[in-house]
């Protein structure tokens, strides 16, 4: 729709640092920010229903799992289809008003006051966006902007636990208490009955659901795939017929892995799927072959010039460009207009196309990385660990870790990672590693100075790291030679911060640029109590923290 105003600011690459108030610099336009933000205002009614049933003894899995799916669907770079969002639209008002009768019915007393709980859609895009005003997520003239900040982190770490919400309970793995969580998160959005210590106690409460969803998508995919083990995988290719893998559902991956066996295709991960290749039960493939490409950087060269199929799983990548959009099929949540979804796990169509492609001419050779140094085999070497500290072979650690994106500044980080002291170790995690993950650090005493911990949802693994060390030192997290210095892009990286907030690591450095949403006032809170800073210069935070 012409000239049609949005306001977006929940990512880092946000226009000017403020807000995108004319299309997503992600490529989502202002039709489909409106009915993702409508999406929302009808998951807010469906979620007073549902908190006011709870307390009635009413609970309904199916409404639990939609919730958590469709409030995923609004994260930065998953869903582009407006077709899709009117759906979802529709059936949280339809799961609301069902669940609204049973709850009466038992005799709850059911809050309708907040207007999104009786709220009617529109029956076409036109007027479902003409009903997206009252929705925006542009701050009312005379709100408290600290409220509204604090409002918008929980929404916004809501979204990224949604995310890992959904990979756990693909995989079988749920937990009552996390469903109930973001009900009651977004039922307290509706109500607007907090104060600013409400608030506050809600954001930290946000981080202790997300370490526990965190918890049950370790549990699901380990408990699926094996725990990770050391692995070298080729940057290089194989001649052959291809498909690329990107986006982070090991679900998806493994169903494509067994549908391809013996069709003499070979399957290359992108972005976030490299941590992929150190699980047991999909490193098992011989024709999972190996990584191609980063996740940011290059990747429309990269998507271009790759010579066959390419499949999307999850969110961070780019809108598609019509010169390789035909190559390029999602499945899950994720879509665009004009791309091929598979929405059964039936990937015929993937691997048609794979076939009809020319593949790799011949053998292209490369570096390799090393993945699977999760906290089971990080922990398998924990002797040799506290040792090489102990004997000051290995002075401090950092976790350089988070969301990578397009926008300049983030050189920081690999220029981190190539000064750091020989004697230090770098984990990392998620794909904000791409800006250094084949840099070759060496080792001290034959552990690896660096460690590839997996996918941002292993921040996890990370933190039990931290736990196992602190307990072997008998010392708190906070004492010991840890340092993290964090990249975030989008909602997830904004989960997992809160999640370190909930546990009280102090001291954290973030970057390349603080979060749009968070006032003055709200960040002074941040830097009293955890002492959280921005990044500065690769050498100040060295010596800063090194002495």
């Amino acid at each position: 729709m012409e000239n049609l105003a949005m306001f977006c600011y929940q990512c880092e690459q946000t226009a000017k640092g403020e807000a995108c108030v004319k299309a997503g610099v992600c490529g989502k336009d202002a039709e489909v920010s409106a009915l993702q933000d409508l999406l929302v205002y009808a998951l807010e009614g469906l979620s007073v229903v549902a908190v006011d049933a709870r307390k009635a003894g009413i609970t309904d899995r199916e409404v639990d799992v939609f919730t958590v799916k469709a409030l995923f669907s609004t994260l930065t770079n998953v869903d582009f289809d407006p077709a899709r969002f009117v759906e979802l639209i529709g059936k949280a008002v339809a799961f609301r008003d069902a669940l609204k009768d049973r709850a009466i019915k038992a005799g709850a007393a059911v809050d309708e006051k907040p207007a999104c709980v009786t709220y009617r859609p529109e029956k076409t895009v036109e007027g479902l966006i003409a009903q997206a005003d009252a929705a925006s997520l542009k701050p009312a003239a005379g709100a408290n902007a600290d409220i509204e900040s604090l409002k918008h982190i929980v929404l916004f770490g809501l979204k990224g636990v949604a995310a890992y919400a959904d990979h756990a309970q693909i995989l079988g793995h749920e937990d009552d208490a996390v469903y109930a969580f973001v009900h009651e998160a977004l039922a307290a959005i509706a109500r607007e009955n907090l104060d600013l210590q409400g608030w506050i106690g809600m954001v930290l409460k946000c981080g202790e659901i997300n370490l526990r969803t965190m918890e049950l998508l370790d549990a699901a995919n380990t408990g699926a795939f094996g725990h990770p083990v050391p692995t070298k995988v080729p940057l290089g290719a194989k001649k052959g017929k291809a498909i690329l893998v990107s986006g982070h559902d090991l679900k998806d991956l493994s169903d494509l892995l067994k549908q391809t066996e013996g069709k003499g295709i070979n399957i290359y991960t992108h972005g976030e799927m490299l941590p992929a290749h150190g699980y047991p039960e999909l490193k098992k493939y011989p024709h999972f072959y190996g990584h191609y490409g980063t996740a940011w950087q290059n990747q429309a060269k990269e998507f271009a010039e790759f010579p066959g199929a390419i499949l999307m799983t999850t969110n961070c990548i780019q809108r598609p460009r019509d010169s390789y959009k035909d190559n390029i099929f999602t499945c899950g949540l994720v879509g665009w207009p004009g791309v091929t979804h598979i929405a059964d796990h039936d990937f015929t169509p993937v691997i048609e196309k794979a076939l009809s492609m020319p593949g790799f001419p011949e053998d292209v050779e490369g570096k390799s990385v090393m993945v699977g140094f999760g906290h089971n085999a990080v922990m398998n070497v924990a002797g040799a660990v506290i040792d090489a500290v102990k004997g000051k072979a290995i002075r401090h650690f950092f976790l350089v870790a988070g969301c990578d994106g397009a926008k300049p500044g983030r050189n920081y980080y690999t220029e981190f990672v190539e000064k750091a002291p020989p004697d230090t170790v770098v984990l990392t995690l998620a794909c904000g590693k791409f800006r250094f993950f084949d840099m070759e650090l060496g080792d001290i005493g034959g552990i690896p100075r660096l460690l590839d911990i997996g996918q941002c949802n292993d921040a996890y693994s990370a933190i039990q790291i931290a736990v196992a060390l602190a307990d072997a030192f008998n010392c708190g997290v906070n004492d010991l030679p840890l340092s993290m210095i964090l990249s975030w892009y989008e909602q997830k990286a904004v989960a997992i911060l809160l999640t370190l907030l909930y546990l009280g690591i102090k001291d954290i450095r973030l970057g390349p640029s603080l979060p749009a949403f968070i006032t003055p006032n709200v960040l002074n809170v941040l830097v009293e109590n955890f002492a959280i800073k921005p990044i500065a210069t690769p050498d100040e935070d060295l010596k800063a923290i090194l002495g």
